[in-house]
């Protein structure tokens, strides 16, 4: 069964290049990215994880953790992190899972039941559905995916992005339209009345349609 938003994210143990971990006790009161990769020592992925090493402190601004995951073993992890700050300048300081014998691809059904229980063999190619982003809140529920092809390379200011609204909406009764980002204005939601509106929004709003009404965005 493919995991869908609002699906609690399933729980797991495994060895990280910072010890071992249990996920959910790992995740806490904060919010979480896990985000897959294939293999190591891949193209496309070093850039992903050598940028995301930059990005990091943004997400821990907004009290996010950031975890990543690739099918080979911590021990490669660990000489491959070498690799991707020679070439991008990112250290890589967040905790990488060793999927090797693939329980967390297949738990997360980035990788059938059937594909086997070892890395050993396995090409970027037969992982090739290891390719995910998932945004898990403090309530263990997941809040967005993001599935890429191995060829094109993930946007991680995107992600940062997506994680803006999701808070912000998860705090306030609105939407984010499209293209939004961080100070822009926002959709109250069609299920708020007029009346509620004029307490949750007293400084007013613009009709644009009965059921489109644009507001600053909330403080806080």
């Amino acid at each position: 069964m493919a995991l869908r938003i609002n699906d609690k994210a399933p729980d797991f143990e495994a060895e990280t290049t910072q010890g071992r971990i249990k996920f959910h006790d790992w995740i806490g009161d904060s919010y979480a990215i896990l985000f897959s990769h294939p293999k190591d020592f891949t193209p496309v992925c070093t850039t992903e994880l050598g940028y995301l090493a930059k990005l990091e402190p943004e997400f821990a601004k907004r009290n996010v953790k950031v975890m990543g995951l690739s099918v080979d073993p911590v021990t490669d992890h660990e000489r491959w992190r070498g690799d991707i700050k020679e070439v991008t300048g990112g250290d890589v300081q967040y905790p990488m899972i060793g999927d090797s014998h693939l329980n967390v691809a297949k738990l997360y059904d980035m990788l059938p039941g059937d594909a086997g229980d070892t890395s050993v063999g396995r090409t970027a190619a037969t992982n090739a559905t290891v390719r995910t982003v998932f945004i898990i809140g403090p309530d263990k529920l997941i809040k967005a995916t993001l599935q890429y092809p191995m060829s094109s390379g993930r946007n991680f200011d995107e992600v940062l992005r997506l994680v803006d609204s999701i808070q912000l909406t998860a705090k306030h009764k609105v939407a984010t339209p499209v293209n939004w980002k961080n100070g822009e204005d926002v959709i109250i939601v069609p299920a708020v009345s007029d009346d509620e509106a004029k307490t949750r929004f007293p400084e007013g709003w613009t009709t644009v349609k009965p059921y489109l009404r644009i507001v600053p965005q909330p403080k806080g």
